[in-house]
Protein backbone atom coordinates (compact mmCIF):
# COMPACT_ATOMS: atom_id res chain seq x y z
CA UNK A 1 0.00 0.00 0.00
CA UNK A 2 3.04 2.65 0.91
CA UNK A 3 4.60 1.88 -2.18
CA UNK A 4 1.56 2.55 -4.35
CA UNK A 5 0.59 5.83 -2.52
CA UNK A 6 4.44 6.89 -2.68
CA UNK A 7 4.03 6.23 -6.44
CA UNK A 8 0.76 8.24 -6.69
CA UNK A 9 2.10 11.15 -4.54
CA UNK A 10 5.22 11.57 -7.00
CA UNK A 11 2.50 11.06 -10.11
CA UNK A 12 1.06 13.84 -8.66
CA UNK A 13 4.23 15.97 -8.29
CA UNK A 14 4.97 15.41 -11.99
CA UNK A 15 1.48 16.30 -13.25
CA UNK A 16 1.66 19.82 -11.09
CA UNK A 17 4.87 20.50 -12.35
CA UNK A 18 4.02 19.61 -16.36
CA UNK A 19 0.55 22.12 -15.63
CA UNK A 20 2.79 24.96 -13.77
CA UNK A 21 6.07 24.87 -15.16
CA UNK A 22 5.96 22.51 -18.07
CA UNK A 23 5.73 25.28 -20.85
CA UNK A 24 8.38 27.67 -19.73
CA UNK A 25 7.71 31.52 -20.93
CA UNK A 26 10.51 33.25 -23.23
CA UNK A 27 13.16 34.87 -21.30
CA UNK A 28 12.50 38.85 -21.48
CA UNK A 29 15.54 39.33 -19.85
CA UNK A 30 18.79 36.81 -20.72
CA UNK A 31 20.05 36.14 -17.34
CA UNK A 32 24.06 35.19 -17.24
CA UNK A 33 23.10 31.96 -14.85
CA UNK A 34 20.40 30.40 -13.56
CA UNK A 35 18.83 27.08 -12.54
CA UNK A 36 17.03 24.24 -14.85
CA UNK A 37 14.88 21.99 -13.23
CA UNK A 38 12.59 19.22 -14.80
CA UNK A 39 9.81 16.99 -12.95
CA UNK A 40 11.96 14.37 -11.93
CA UNK A 41 13.54 16.70 -9.55
CA UNK A 42 10.46 17.61 -7.99
CA UNK A 43 9.38 14.20 -7.83
CA UNK A 44 13.18 13.26 -6.54
CA UNK A 45 12.41 15.74 -3.21
CA UNK A 46 9.03 14.72 -2.73
CA UNK A 47 10.21 10.87 -2.22
CA UNK A 48 12.88 12.30 -0.09
CA UNK A 49 9.49 14.20 1.97
CA UNK A 50 7.74 11.38 2.44
CA UNK A 51 10.38 9.40 3.94
CA UNK A 52 10.10 12.05 7.24
CA UNK A 53 14.21 11.88 7.34
CA UNK A 54 14.48 15.49 8.28
CA UNK A 55 18.49 15.30 7.84
CA UNK A 56 21.10 13.70 5.87
CA UNK A 57 19.59 9.96 4.82
CA UNK A 58 19.49 7.08 2.50
CA UNK A 59 19.32 10.06 -0.18
CA UNK A 60 22.54 11.61 0.58
CA UNK A 61 24.05 8.22 0.68
CA UNK A 62 23.17 7.75 -2.99
CA UNK A 63 24.59 11.15 -3.84
CA UNK A 64 27.70 10.66 -2.31
CA UNK A 65 28.54 7.29 -3.95
CA UNK A 66 27.18 8.55 -7.40
CA UNK A 67 29.33 11.65 -7.31
CA UNK A 68 32.45 9.97 -6.35
CA UNK A 69 31.69 7.41 -8.77
CA UNK A 70 31.49 10.21 -11.51
CA UNK A 71 34.15 11.94 -10.76
CA UNK A 72 36.29 9.00 -10.45
CA UNK A 73 37.27 9.72 -6.67
CA UNK A 74 36.69 7.33 -3.68
CA UNK A 75 35.20 9.87 -1.24
CA UNK A 76 32.98 12.34 -2.07
CA UNK A 77 31.04 14.29 1.24
CA UNK A 78 28.28 16.65 0.96
CA UNK A 79 27.96 19.83 2.66
CA UNK A 80 25.45 22.68 2.79
CA UNK A 81 27.68 24.79 0.19
CA UNK A 82 30.80 24.97 -2.01
CA UNK A 83 31.83 28.00 0.66
CA UNK A 84 31.23 25.35 3.37
CA UNK A 85 33.68 22.92 0.93
CA UNK A 86 36.05 25.30 0.97
CA UNK A 87 35.98 25.61 4.78
CA UNK A 88 36.04 22.40 5.24
CA UNK A 89 39.18 21.72 3.15
CA UNK A 90 41.39 24.30 4.88
CA UNK A 91 40.26 22.64 7.95
CA UNK A 92 40.69 19.52 7.78
CA UNK A 93 45.17 20.77 7.00
CA UNK A 94 45.42 22.17 10.45
CA UNK A 95 44.07 18.44 11.77
CA UNK A 96 46.66 17.40 14.82
CA UNK A 97 46.35 13.89 12.94
CA UNK A 98 48.55 15.29 9.95
CA UNK A 99 51.60 15.75 12.42
CA UNK A 100 54.33 17.78 10.82
CA UNK A 101 52.02 18.52 7.77
CA UNK A 102 49.54 20.12 9.54
CA UNK A 103 48.82 23.94 9.30
CA UNK A 104 49.68 25.90 11.87
CA UNK A 105 48.30 29.94 12.67
CA UNK A 106 51.13 32.09 10.74
CA UNK A 107 51.87 29.55 7.79
CA UNK A 108 51.10 30.36 4.42
CA UNK A 109 48.73 29.86 1.63
CA UNK A 110 49.23 30.65 -2.22
CA UNK A 111 46.04 32.01 -3.29
CA UNK A 112 44.74 34.72 -6.55
CA UNK A 113 42.87 37.65 -5.65
CA UNK A 114 40.89 38.17 -8.70
CA UNK A 115 37.89 35.39 -7.45
CA UNK A 116 35.30 34.62 -4.90
CA UNK A 117 36.28 35.63 -1.75
CA UNK A 118 35.25 32.49 0.10
CA UNK A 119 38.45 30.92 -1.70
CA UNK A 120 40.27 33.55 0.50
CA UNK A 121 37.57 33.70 3.04
CA UNK A 122 39.05 30.19 5.06
CA UNK A 123 42.78 30.71 4.91
CA UNK A 124 41.87 34.05 6.75
CA UNK A 125 39.45 32.83 9.15
CA UNK A 126 42.17 29.88 10.13
CA UNK A 127 44.64 32.58 10.97
CA UNK A 128 46.91 31.40 7.92
CA UNK A 129 48.41 34.20 5.70
CA UNK A 130 47.37 33.94 1.87
CA UNK A 131 50.10 34.75 -0.52
CA UNK A 132 48.47 36.70 -3.43
CA UNK A 133 50.23 35.73 -7.20
CA UNK A 134 48.58 37.90 -10.58
CA UNK A 135 46.46 36.13 -12.92
CA UNK A 136 46.86 35.69 -16.58
CA UNK A 137 44.98 37.33 -19.60
CA UNK A 138 42.61 35.22 -21.55
CA UNK A 139 42.27 31.78 -19.18
CA UNK A 140 41.76 34.31 -15.87
CA UNK A 141 43.69 31.61 -13.92
CA UNK A 142 46.38 32.07 -11.62
CA UNK A 143 49.87 32.56 -13.26
CA UNK A 144 51.81 29.63 -11.96
CA UNK A 145 54.75 30.86 -13.18
CA UNK A 146 54.75 33.39 -10.43
CA UNK A 147 54.44 30.62 -7.86
CA UNK A 148 58.02 29.54 -6.98
CA UNK A 149 59.27 32.91 -6.82
CA UNK A 150 56.40 33.54 -3.97
CA UNK A 151 57.21 31.13 -2.05
CA UNK A 152 58.97 31.35 1.26
CA UNK A 153 59.76 28.70 4.32
CA UNK A 154 56.15 28.94 5.81
CA UNK A 155 54.58 28.18 2.71
CA UNK A 156 52.51 25.32 3.49
CA UNK A 157 49.33 24.76 0.88
CA UNK A 158 48.22 26.02 -2.51
CA UNK A 159 44.51 26.99 -2.64
CA UNK A 160 43.38 28.54 -5.65
CA UNK A 161 39.95 27.94 -8.30
CA UNK A 162 39.62 26.80 -11.83
CA UNK A 163 38.50 29.98 -12.85
CA UNK A 164 34.60 30.06 -14.53
CA UNK A 165 35.51 26.79 -15.67
CA UNK A 166 38.36 26.92 -16.86
CA UNK A 167 41.30 24.83 -15.66
CA UNK A 168 44.48 26.62 -14.08
CA UNK A 169 48.18 25.01 -15.27
CA UNK A 170 48.11 21.79 -13.36
CA UNK A 171 51.45 20.16 -14.23
CA UNK A 172 53.37 23.62 -13.25
CA UNK A 173 50.92 23.90 -9.98
CA UNK A 174 51.77 20.51 -9.06
CA UNK A 175 55.36 20.31 -9.69
CA UNK A 176 55.92 22.77 -7.62
CA UNK A 177 53.65 21.54 -4.60
CA UNK A 178 55.22 17.89 -5.13
CA UNK A 179 59.14 19.43 -4.91
CA UNK A 180 57.84 21.84 -2.31
CA UNK A 181 55.71 19.54 -0.52
CA UNK A 182 52.90 21.45 -0.60
CA UNK A 183 48.94 20.46 0.26
CA UNK A 184 46.95 21.29 -3.07
CA UNK A 185 43.06 22.26 -2.41
CA UNK A 186 41.58 22.68 -6.07
CA UNK A 187 38.43 24.84 -5.74
CA UNK A 188 35.89 23.41 -8.80
CA UNK A 189 33.30 25.53 -7.37
CA UNK A 190 32.59 26.97 -10.81
CA UNK A 191 34.20 23.86 -12.70
CA UNK A 192 32.56 20.80 -12.10
CA UNK A 193 33.07 18.94 -15.23
CA UNK A 194 36.36 20.48 -16.81
CA UNK A 195 39.18 18.19 -17.26
CA UNK A 196 42.85 18.03 -17.89
CA UNK A 197 44.48 15.33 -19.21
CA UNK A 198 41.45 13.44 -18.75
CA UNK A 199 41.09 13.70 -15.19
CA UNK A 200 38.08 16.11 -13.88
CA UNK A 201 38.72 18.97 -11.89
CA UNK A 202 38.99 18.66 -7.97
CA UNK A 203 40.02 15.03 -8.16
CA UNK A 204 43.61 16.12 -9.00
CA UNK A 205 44.59 17.69 -5.91
CA UNK A 206 44.63 16.41 -2.50
CA UNK A 207 41.49 17.70 -1.87
CA UNK A 208 38.73 19.10 -4.58
CA UNK A 209 35.40 21.29 -3.57
CA UNK A 210 32.04 22.12 -5.57
CA UNK A 211 29.20 24.05 -5.52
CA UNK A 212 25.64 23.12 -6.40
CA UNK A 213 24.29 27.00 -5.84
CA UNK A 214 21.44 27.27 -8.35
CA UNK A 215 24.00 29.56 -10.45
CA UNK A 216 26.07 26.66 -10.89
CA UNK A 217 26.08 23.65 -13.26
CA UNK A 218 23.92 21.56 -11.07
CA UNK A 219 22.00 22.48 -8.41
CA UNK A 220 20.64 21.55 -4.84
CA UNK A 221 19.58 24.93 -4.43
CA UNK A 222 22.03 25.15 -1.10
CA UNK A 223 24.80 22.72 -0.95
CA UNK A 224 28.34 21.49 -2.17
CA UNK A 225 30.47 18.47 -1.76
CA UNK A 226 34.14 17.98 -0.73
CA UNK A 227 36.10 15.02 -2.77
CA UNK A 228 39.33 13.36 -1.77
CA UNK A 229 41.21 10.26 -2.51
CA UNK A 230 42.96 9.85 0.45
CA UNK A 231 41.69 7.83 3.44
CA UNK A 232 43.17 10.11 6.26
CA UNK A 233 41.70 13.14 4.64
CA UNK A 234 38.32 11.59 4.52
CA UNK A 235 38.03 10.79 7.89
CA UNK A 236 39.46 14.52 8.79
CA UNK A 237 36.67 16.05 6.58
CA UNK A 238 34.25 13.86 8.01
CA UNK A 239 34.85 14.98 11.56
CA UNK A 240 34.96 18.42 10.61
CA UNK A 241 32.35 18.70 8.61
CA UNK A 242 29.98 16.43 12.08
CA UNK A 243 30.69 18.47 14.89
CA UNK A 244 34.53 17.70 15.17
CA UNK A 245 33.80 14.34 16.30
CA UNK A 246 35.81 11.25 16.35
CA UNK A 247 33.21 8.85 15.70
CA UNK A 248 32.08 8.53 11.52
CA UNK A 249 28.77 6.82 12.52
CA UNK A 250 26.24 7.31 9.99
CA UNK A 251 23.22 9.35 12.14
CA UNK A 252 21.25 6.76 13.51
CA UNK A 253 23.56 4.18 13.24
CA UNK A 254 25.65 3.25 15.86
CA UNK A 255 29.22 1.46 16.98
CA UNK A 256 30.27 0.99 13.44
CA UNK A 257 33.96 0.30 14.56
CA UNK A 258 32.73 -2.22 17.36
CA UNK A 259 34.80 0.00 19.69
CA UNK A 260 31.77 2.46 20.95
CA UNK A 261 32.71 1.81 24.20
CA UNK A 262 36.47 0.39 24.43
CA UNK A 263 38.28 3.65 24.20
CA UNK A 264 40.90 6.10 25.74
CA UNK A 265 41.32 9.60 23.73
CA UNK A 266 42.42 12.84 25.05
CA UNK A 267 42.11 13.00 28.65
CA UNK A 268 38.42 11.55 28.69
CA UNK A 269 37.85 8.34 31.24
CA UNK A 270 38.24 5.19 29.48
CA UNK A 271 35.06 3.73 27.32
CA UNK A 272 33.68 7.14 26.99
CA UNK A 273 30.96 7.10 24.41
CA UNK A 274 32.93 7.30 21.55
CA UNK A 275 29.90 8.84 19.36
CA UNK A 276 30.08 12.02 21.50
CA UNK A 277 34.10 12.01 21.06
CA UNK A 278 34.74 15.35 19.72
CA UNK A 279 38.62 15.49 18.18
CA UNK A 280 38.38 18.19 16.09
CA UNK A 281 37.02 22.00 16.44
CA UNK A 282 34.24 21.27 13.81
CA UNK A 283 31.14 22.56 12.48
CA UNK A 284 27.81 21.09 11.36
CA UNK A 285 27.55 21.17 7.46
CA UNK A 286 25.50 18.36 6.81
CA UNK A 287 22.80 19.37 4.32
CA UNK A 288 19.29 17.65 4.28
CA UNK A 289 17.84 14.65 2.45
CA UNK A 290 15.69 16.86 0.27
CA UNK A 291 18.66 18.53 -0.96
CA UNK A 292 20.86 15.09 -1.64
CA UNK A 293 17.26 13.81 -3.84
CA UNK A 294 17.49 16.86 -5.86
CA UNK A 295 21.37 16.27 -6.13
CA UNK A 296 21.06 12.61 -7.64
CA UNK A 297 18.13 13.77 -10.11
CA UNK A 298 20.34 16.76 -11.43
CA UNK A 299 23.77 14.76 -11.51
CA UNK A 300 22.08 12.59 -14.45
CA UNK A 301 21.76 15.18 -16.13
CA UNK A 302 25.03 16.83 -15.94
CA UNK A 303 26.43 14.88 -18.92
CA UNK A 304 23.86 17.06 -20.93
CA UNK A 305 23.61 20.38 -19.29
CA UNK A 306 27.96 20.43 -19.53
CA UNK A 307 27.47 19.84 -23.26
CA UNK A 308 25.05 22.45 -23.99
CA UNK A 309 27.58 25.00 -21.77
CA UNK A 310 30.29 24.33 -24.24
CA UNK A 311 27.92 24.57 -27.42
CA UNK A 312 27.15 27.84 -26.27
CA UNK A 313 30.33 29.07 -24.92
CA UNK A 314 31.79 27.93 -28.98
CA UNK A 315 28.39 29.76 -30.21
CA UNK A 316 29.60 33.28 -28.88
CA UNK A 317 33.32 32.78 -29.43
CA UNK A 318 32.52 32.29 -33.07
CA UNK A 319 29.55 35.25 -33.05
CA UNK A 320 32.19 37.47 -31.44
CA UNK A 321 35.44 36.66 -33.67
CA UNK A 322 35.15 39.44 -35.39
CA UNK A 323 35.74 42.12 -32.67
CA UNK A 324 39.13 41.13 -31.82
CA UNK A 325 40.08 44.56 -32.14
CA UNK A 326 37.80 45.66 -29.16
CA UNK A 327 37.91 42.34 -27.23
CA UNK A 328 40.36 39.85 -25.58
CA UNK A 329 37.72 36.26 -25.50
CA UNK A 330 38.60 33.56 -23.31
CA UNK A 331 41.09 31.06 -24.32
CA UNK A 332 41.32 27.38 -22.96
CA UNK A 333 44.47 26.53 -21.05
CA UNK A 334 46.58 23.63 -22.60
CA UNK A 335 44.94 19.55 -22.00
CA UNK A 336 41.77 21.13 -21.08
CA UNK A 337 38.68 20.84 -21.78
CA UNK A 338 36.62 23.78 -20.03
CA UNK A 339 32.48 23.51 -18.36
CA UNK A 340 31.90 27.06 -19.05
CA UNK A 341 30.55 28.17 -16.15
CA UNK A 342 30.23 31.73 -18.28
CA UNK A 343 31.57 33.32 -20.94
CA UNK A 344 34.30 36.24 -20.18
CA UNK A 345 35.28 39.24 -21.87
CA UNK A 346 37.70 41.69 -21.49
CA UNK A 347 37.79 45.25 -23.02
CA UNK A 348 40.93 46.50 -24.25
CA UNK A 349 42.50 49.62 -23.08
CA UNK A 350 42.39 50.78 -26.07
CA UNK A 351 39.36 50.03 -26.73
CA UNK A 352 36.82 53.56 -27.87
CA UNK A 353 34.45 52.55 -24.83
CA UNK A 354 34.88 50.76 -21.17
CA UNK A 355 33.82 47.68 -19.70
CA UNK A 356 30.84 49.89 -17.64
CA UNK A 357 29.60 51.61 -20.71
CA UNK A 358 29.35 47.87 -22.42
CA UNK A 359 27.50 46.54 -19.15
CA UNK A 360 25.44 49.05 -18.51
CA UNK A 361 24.15 49.39 -22.36
CA UNK A 362 23.63 44.88 -22.03
CA UNK A 363 21.89 45.29 -19.07
CA UNK A 364 19.46 48.38 -20.41
CA UNK A 365 18.90 46.12 -23.21
CA UNK A 366 17.98 42.80 -21.34
CA UNK A 367 21.32 40.58 -21.24
CA UNK A 368 22.38 39.98 -17.83
CA UNK A 369 26.29 40.71 -16.77
CA UNK A 370 28.53 39.57 -14.10
CA UNK A 371 31.70 40.85 -12.97
CA UNK A 372 34.68 38.19 -12.33
CA UNK A 373 33.12 38.14 -8.76
CA UNK A 374 35.73 40.40 -6.19
CA UNK A 375 38.16 42.17 -9.43
CA UNK A 376 40.29 42.30 -7.30
CA UNK A 377 39.59 41.01 -3.16
CA UNK A 378 42.56 43.49 -2.02
CA UNK A 379 40.50 46.64 -2.92
CA UNK A 380 37.49 45.02 -1.69
CA UNK A 381 36.38 46.89 1.55
CA UNK A 382 36.69 43.50 3.69
CA UNK A 383 40.10 43.63 3.14
CA UNK A 384 40.83 48.03 3.35
CA UNK A 385 38.77 47.84 6.87
CA UNK A 386 40.54 44.99 8.68
CA UNK A 387 43.99 44.16 9.74
CA UNK A 388 45.01 40.92 7.84
CA UNK A 389 48.46 39.78 7.33
CA UNK A 390 49.21 39.05 3.94
CA UNK A 391 52.04 39.16 1.32
CA UNK A 392 51.71 39.83 -2.45
CA UNK A 393 54.05 37.50 -4.68
CA UNK A 394 57.68 37.81 -2.81
CA UNK A 395 56.88 40.87 -0.91
CA UNK A 396 57.38 40.92 3.12
CA UNK A 397 54.57 40.78 5.58
CA UNK A 398 51.70 43.94 5.03
CA UNK A 399 48.52 44.21 6.21
CA UNK A 400 45.72 44.83 4.19
CA UNK A 401 44.51 48.03 6.11
CA UNK A 402 47.74 49.67 4.69
CA UNK A 403 48.31 48.72 1.49
CA UNK A 404 49.56 51.07 -1.21
CA UNK A 405 48.89 51.85 -4.64
CA UNK A 406 52.39 50.36 -4.92
CA UNK A 407 51.55 46.85 -3.70
CA UNK A 408 48.69 47.15 -5.71
CA UNK A 409 50.94 47.30 -8.72
CA UNK A 410 52.42 44.33 -7.86
CA UNK A 411 49.02 42.33 -9.48
CA UNK A 412 48.54 44.39 -12.69
CA UNK A 413 46.58 41.69 -14.46
CA UNK A 414 44.48 41.02 -11.37
CA UNK A 415 43.47 44.87 -11.53
CA UNK A 416 43.10 44.83 -15.26
CA UNK A 417 40.39 42.08 -14.86
CA UNK A 418 38.57 44.66 -11.78
CA UNK A 419 38.43 47.31 -14.72
CA UNK A 420 37.74 45.32 -18.08
CA UNK A 421 36.48 42.31 -17.56
CA UNK A 422 32.92 40.79 -17.27
CA UNK A 423 30.93 37.82 -18.44
CA UNK A 424 27.85 37.03 -19.85
CA UNK A 425 25.47 33.66 -19.25
CA UNK A 426 26.28 30.13 -21.45
CA UNK A 427 24.02 27.73 -18.87
CA UNK A 428 21.81 25.50 -20.73
CA UNK A 429 18.61 27.50 -20.82
CA UNK A 430 19.55 29.85 -23.25
CA UNK A 431 19.12 29.16 -26.58
CA UNK A 432 20.15 30.44 -30.11
CA UNK A 433 17.62 33.00 -29.79
CA UNK A 434 19.10 33.99 -26.59
CA UNK A 435 22.96 34.36 -27.66
CA UNK A 436 22.29 35.70 -31.15
CA UNK A 437 21.01 38.51 -29.09
CA UNK A 438 23.57 38.68 -26.53
CA UNK A 439 25.85 38.89 -29.49
CA UNK A 440 24.12 41.16 -31.50
CA UNK A 441 23.98 43.77 -29.21
CA UNK A 442 27.95 43.96 -28.54
CA UNK A 443 28.21 44.18 -32.39
CA UNK A 444 25.28 46.61 -32.07
CA UNK A 445 27.85 49.14 -29.02
CA UNK A 446 30.53 48.26 -31.15
CA UNK A 447 29.76 49.48 -34.23
CA UNK A 448 28.38 52.63 -32.66
CA UNK A 449 31.53 53.54 -30.80
CA UNK A 450 33.69 52.92 -33.36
Amino acid sequence: MEKELRKAVQDAARAYYRAVYGDPKALTYIPASGKLLDEDDLAGMIDASLDMWLTSGRFNDQFEKDFAQYLGVPFALSTNSGSSANLLAISALTSHKLGERRLKKGDEVITVAAGFPTTVNPIIQQGLVPVFVDCEIGTYNIDASQIEAALSPKTKAVFIAHTLGNMFDLQTVLDVCQKHNLWLIEDSCDALGAQWNGKKAGTIGHIGTYSFYPAHHMTMGEGGAVVTSDPALYRILLSFRDWGRDCWCKPGVDNTCKNRFNMQLGKLPFGYDHKYTYSHVGFNLKITDWQAALGVSQLKKLPGYLLKRKQNAEFLAEKLADLNEYFILPKAAENVRPSWFGFLISVRKDAPFTKQQLVEFLEQNGVGTRQLFAGNLLRQPMMTENDIPLRIKNSGLLNSRNLKEKDFALLPNTDFIMNHTFWVGTFPRLGKKELEKTAALIHRFAGALK
